[in-house]
């Protein structure tokens, strides 16, 4: 039954290692299909009699002004957090963005009620804001590309802001000092051809992004790869507007929003990521990566609340590393760095799940044995030091240990870490002769 499922399984993986080496073949013929599929869908919606509510147009406004003040705020923390140039750069312009968004849904309904020329008229905001978008997409990936890091946060939000204001104020004096407002030419084949312009920001954003996924392969980065690609999609469907509410206009304002939406659900997964790196960090030895002192202390407390809830006891293990200081001396400290990790490692491996192996100090681990009594605690000492004797690495390394059990030796964190500390310097007093591990256990 076994060799059956393995069998299938390897089939289903080899199936699926074929599909994706077919795929990779056929990814540029898909892709020009799926372009293709986009334009006819394009010229279907610019030939299709439809006009949308003036509410629906405020609420995808609104929506779009919320999303992006969110990810402003998110953006801020990730750059606190990993002193992140884009994220910073982003957090400012989707703020300055958010405000015109807001200010040209005030704006919408004059524009309306400015009669039969209201409607033919590209909305100046509209075009602002998208360009500067577009072009703090580019500028932020040419400055991450020459510093990638922050080294001085104070002076990096400064340089950030004056970037954003700098593109703000050219994107502004553009197409506040063109000779001719943006106006919409229902004949043409680009009824709105000044949207080719952030499209093609866009597009140059894209392709920067999807070429830095080689070495910046995060949920985030991913993110920002698809909020380009689709504001190039949304501007293309912008340009086949011929009215204001109509159904190119209406589809390219919902896939703005949509782009904004998977920015920031990109920005909060990979920020959950990072936080639950840093918590893990927080309680993890830098060196052997396992628990450190302070989550053994929360283990132990945890443990004695359990304990005397149920009334089982439990037993913790004190190990110490036999002559480190000789291995340094005489093999250098990089072997006696590795020697720690083969001990933290069998303590790792051959261990319950359940149970929770910690680095107590310099060479001395320790080990949360739950429900275990002190004949259990002896026959784990003993199977560590078999499994650390024939780990077949050299030098061959040996660890004295000494255990104390909940509640006869200790009712305390305290107590029982001094009765197992007690009885571990027994043991290594009394190295010569028979060795016992009904408190104390050793191994050469």
């Amino acid at each position: 039954m076994g060799c059956f499922f393995y069998g299938c399984l390897r089939g289903n993986v080899g199936t699926l290692r074929q599909f994706g080496q077919a795929f990779h073949r056929l990814r540029w013929p898909l892709g020009l299909a799926g372009a293709a599929a986009f334009l006819a869908l394009v010229w279907w919606l610019r030939n299709l009699h439809f006009s949308s509510e003036p509410l629906l147009y405020a609420y995808l406004e609104i929506v779009g002004s919320l999303l992006s003040f969110t990810y402003a705020a998110n953006g801020l923390i990730r750059f606190k957090g990993t002193h992140d140039r884009i994220s910073l750069i982003l957090a400012f312009g989707f703020v300055l963005s958010g405000l015109i968004d807001t200010g040209a849904s005030f704006g919408f309904y004059n524009l309306l009620a400015a009669g039969s020329a209201g409607p033919m008229r590209v909305p100046l905001a509209w075009m602002v804001s998208r360009t500067l978008l577009a072009g703090l997409l580019v500028a932020a990936l040419v400055v991450e590309r020459r510093l990638p890091n922050a080294r001085e946060p104070g002076r990096e939000i400064a340089g950030a802001f004056l970037l954003v204001g700098a593109v703000a104020y050219l994107t502004s004096a553009v197409y506040l000092g063109a000779p001719a407002e943006p106006q919409m030419r229902p004949a043409a084949f680009l009824s709105r051809p000044w949207d080719l312009i952030p499209a093609a920001i866009f597009l140059g954003a894209a392709i920067g992004f999807r070429r830095r996924l080689r070495t910046a392969d995060s949920v985030f980065d991913r993110a920002l790869c698809w909020a380009a690609s689709l504001n190039v999609a949304c501007h293309l469907l912008a340009s086949q507007s011929e009215r204001l509410l109509d159904a190119p206009f209406t589809l390219a304002q919902v896939v703005k929003v949509s782009s904004y939406a998977i920015l920031l659900g990109g920005a909060l997964v990979d920020n959950a990521r990072l936080f639950d790196q840093v918590r893990h960090l927080a309680v993890s030895d830098p060196l052997t990566g396992i628990a450190n002192y302070r989550r053994l202390i929360d283990v132990l407390e945890g443990e004695i609340q359990r304990s005397r809830r149920t009334g089982r006891p439990f037993s913790v293990l004190l190990l110490d590393l036999d002559g480190l200081k000789t291995i340094n001396d005489r093999h250098g400290h990089l072997v006696g760095s590795r020697a720690l990790c083969r001990l933290a490692n069998v303590l790792r491996v051959h261990c319950r799940a359940i149970d929770t192996a910690a680095r107590y100090g310099g060479d001395e681990f320790a080990l949360v044995l739950p429900e275990a009594n002190g004949e259990a605690a002896g026959g784990v000492a003993k199977r560590i030091c078999e499994r650390l004797a024939t780990d077949g690495q050299k030098p061959v390394v040996s660890v004295s240990a000494g255990y104390a059990v909940f509640p006869q030796d200790g009712d305390t964190v305290e107590k029982l870490l001094g009765a197992a500390d007690r009885a571990l310097y027994r043991m290594k007093g009394g190295r010569s002769g028979v060795r016992s591990f009904s408190r104390i256990a050793a191994c050469l």
